[in-house]
């Protein structure tokens, strides 16, 4: 895509993130490759009022030479670090969605109790070791998750995390990881969930490889 594009797709995800209810005001925020470089949501704007110009491009060579009229997103370190580690990633979004988040509060992954949990590449919704937001330690922690085969986790004490080659497929993955984390909460409250083995999870990840949003 131009660049004109992807500023209206970002801020387009933004709005839809609202609509779908899984952010809220200033909360979350978004990244999109653009050549040698990002482009981020900036902080403190509500997404109600963000235009595509509000969006700030940050060089990947010098994350503090960024251009535009306002300050990149507080959590600019996991954006930047993982789009200039993963070369196959070209999206991020973070949200605080009400039950993934909560399940995240609990420091707890989402375990195969059903076969959606795939979604993350893995076999369980796997949720990230705790840091301060905005610091490098909390962008190390994510991407040691990352590192083991997901493209998406919790964090804990704070939300959600998608990573995939188009904004599309990001938000996709954040509507099924909060639908995962809402089915996984009701299902402890009437029992304890039954947990899919390894066999089958193996085979329910050979399925995904064909499985999910196509056009993205």
């Amino acid at each position: 895509m131009e660049e004109l594009e992807i500023r209206k797709e970002i801020v387009r995800v933004c709005l839809e993130m609202e609509r779908l209810g899984i952010n809220q005001g200033t909360s979350g925020n978004v990244s999109h490759r653009l050549g040698e470089g990002m482009l981020i949501t900036p902080s403190g704007v509500p997404y109600g009022e963000m235009t595509p110009e509000d969006l700030v491009f940050v060089p990947f060579e010098d994350k503090k030479a960024y251009k535009g009229k306002h300050p990149p997103s507080s959590e600019l370190d996991f954006h930047f670090d993982i789009l200039k580690a993963k070369k196959d990633v070209n999206a991020v979004l973070h949200n605080h969605s009400t039950y993934a988040t909560a399940v995240a509060m609990c420091r707890e992954d989402i375990p195969p109790c059903h076969y959606m949990v795939a979604v993350t590449g893995g076999k369980k919704i796997p949720c990230a070791k705790y840091a301060t937001f905005g610091t490098k330690e909390l962008s190390e922690n994510i991407l040691d998750t990352l590192n083991e085969g997901y493209n998406s986790c919790l964090l804990a004490n704070h939300g959600v995390l998608t990573t995939a080659k188009s904004l599309k497929k990001a938000l996709w993955l954040a509507v099924e990881i909060e639908s995962a984390a809402k089915q996984y909460i009701f299902a402890k409250q009437l029992s304890n969930p039954v947990v899919l083995d390894d066999k089958e999870m193996d085979k329910i990840l050979e399925k995904f490889k064909n499985y999910g949003l196509k056009k993205s």
